[in-house]
């Protein structure tokens, strides 16, 4: 069982274990508390030190600088599935504030820790969410206009509670699972799979690392027949579709520094947008992905079916096929219902 210290109600031992950890992470000797406009906010952070760009200097200064201005409870993630259950704690405890230092799977993670899906008994209390990029692409937290340096996005994050400044976005399911920004079948979800095998085994998810994979599986893929179908309400069905995206924001990703856009009209705003390709070909994959890179990001072409502004759409295939969901693997499925769900969440972030 997960146990963790109440703030305001600790034992010497439970203190003790705190503080201890907090060390852990350069956060001894915290300054009194304030009580000012934003000192009372109860403050959870989770931090995966194992993610790609996270530092032990960074993780130091953004406990610091939470400390002297909330009322902060530090923990690491251990093991997967350690950030949902520290999520579900906090929202339990009726914290009010819960920041993520880490890549978008540990920000996956926490969502669908503390979030109650559609249908599901809703929750009381829920806090808000703050996001400080540690990960490699960052495609959640540099979508919301959280800067992509750790260290002025921390800077960033404390201006903004300190104006106390939210924004209420919405996010996608994918079946059982929320996603923030991006899920899909079939190409993706491959590069997905390999990328996370390749984590487990201790390599760097870099961006060149992406890139070779990518044409790997591409011309892998190249050799199948398309499979897939996708029904969207008040449209026909897409047949003969070989992969799609279905994101809930702009970009779909980076590539290092490069937004890549596959559907300019989706925004947290908006429903999903829908990006799929029923051709494997070299030349019009190409000219697509030159369209994807370009500035202007608006691709079009006669076999790539896109939308960018969908309530909701059903992914069947002949055969199971891959699924991904915000940059992790999740398996292989048949059909995957993919749904919009408007103003749910409260995270800390610019206005757009």
């Amino acid at each position: 069982m997960l146990r963790l210290p109440a703030l305001g109600a600790e034992d010497g031992s439970e203190a003790e274990e705190r503080r201890s950890e907090e060390r852990d992470l350069g956060a001894a000797n915290p300054p009194e508390r304030s009580g000012g406009k934003i000192g009372t906010v109860r403050t959870l952070l989770i931090v995966n030190p194992n993610a790609t760009s996270t530092t032990r200097s960074t993780r130091d200064l953004l406990a610091h600088a939470l400390e002297s201005r909330t009322q902060l409870t530090v923990r690491q993630t251990e093991h997967r599935g350690h950030a949902a259950e520290l999520a579900r704690w906090a929202a339990d405890t009726r914290m009010d504030l819960i920041v993520v230092h880490g890549g978008d799977g540990t920000v996956n993670e926490t969502i669908n820790g503390f979030l109650p899906l559609p249908g599901q008994p809703q929750r009381e209390w829920l806090p808000r969410l703050g996001v400080i990029p540690g990960g490699s692409a960052n495609v959640f937290a540099r979508s919301l206009g959280i800067e992509p340096d750790p260290v002025t996005a921390t800077n960033q994050l404390i201006d903004l509670l300190s104006d106390d400044a939210d924004r209420r976005i919405g996010l996608g399911v994918a079946d059982d699972r929320w996603f923030c920004f991006s899920a899909g079948v079939g190409l993706d979800a491959d590069v997905c799979e390999v990328i996370d095998g390749k984590r487990a085994n201790g390599k760097a998810a870099t961006p060149a690392r992406y890139l070779r994979t990518t044409v790997k599986q591409f011309f892998r893929a190249k050799r199948h027949a398309p499979q897939v179908t996708l029904n969207i309400p008040g449209h026909e069905p897409v047949t003969d579709v070989h992969y799609a995206f279905v994101t809930n924001a702009s970009p779909w990703t980076y590539l290092d520094n490069t937004p890549v856009v596959t559907n300019p009209g989706t925004t947290f705003e908006s429903g999903l947008g829908v990006f799929a390709m029923r051709t494997m070909g070299v030349l019009p994959t190409l000219m697509i992905a030159r369209q994807l890179l370009s500035a202007q990001g608006d691709p079009k072409g006669h076999n790539l079916f896109r939308e960018d502004d969908v309530p909701a759409v059903t992914v069947t295939a002949e055969e199971p096929i891959g699924l991904q969901i915000d940059g992790d693997f999740i398996g292989r499925r048949n059909m995957v219902n993919f749904t919009a769900v408007p103003d749910i969440l409260d995270v800390v972030a610019p206005k757009p």
